[in-house]
């Protein structure tokens, strides 16, 4: 086991927040315009490109965690504290994969091909469908209100272990200049 996560899974790490601060975001950018606006249209292909964005992370991240393990946690942690850690991790996972499925299907249904940034598009590969795109449309959203809820419980727990156990379990994914700076007492 590895002290600290190594640089590549740490950067993921908070691309993957930002871009799901960000995706979350735009969802609110885009209720701005009418309907039909070319503004609204802009938004909604930029929450597509930086969905399949932060769906490719996600896999990145995975295979990273396959193959690369996790640091080890604290031994002073118990039982139910390490369980506690291991179910919020795979229900972040979980959500992390099912969110941007779930876009991707969305705008499948709605009759939308799914553009990254105009490098590429994929046709959708189904027939439209309304009631199909409202159902998985109440899921996505659903899964990422959950998925910020869960986060804020990952951040506090965080916090908690830096400032109150204070372990290395915060440390452990804060960027290295981050780490320096906290040995000098300023974190």
């Amino acid at each position: 086991m590895h002290p600290t996560y190594t640089s590549a899974q740490k950067a993921i790490h908070w691309a993957v927040f930002l871009l799901v601060i960000g995706l979350y975001g735009l969802t609110y950018v885009e209720e701005l315009f009418p309907r039909g606006d070319p503004g609204r249209a802009l938004v909604w292909w930029f929450h597509i490109s930086f969905g399949l964005l932060l769906f490719a992370l996600v896999v990145i991240r995975v295979g990273l965690r396959l193959i690369l393990g996790t640091p080890g946690l604290p031994t002073e942690m118990s039982e139910l504290e390490r369980w506690a850690a291991k179910i919020a991790h795979l229900l972040l996972y979980a959500l992390l994969v099912t969110i941007p499925a779930l876009g991707i299907l969305l705008t499948w249904y709605r009759g939308d091909a799914l553009s990254f940034f105009g490098l590429f598009t994929i046709p959708a590969p189904v027939s439209p469908d309304r009631d199909t795109a409202r159902f998985i449309r109440e899921l996505h959203s659903l899964c990422a209100n959950s998925i910020l809820i869960l986060a804020g419980v990952h951040a506090a727990a965080a916090l908690w272990h830096h400032f109150i156990r204070k372990d290395d379990v915060l440390k452990r994914m804060l960027p290295e200049s981050t780490l320096s700076w906290s040995k000098s007492g300023k974190v």
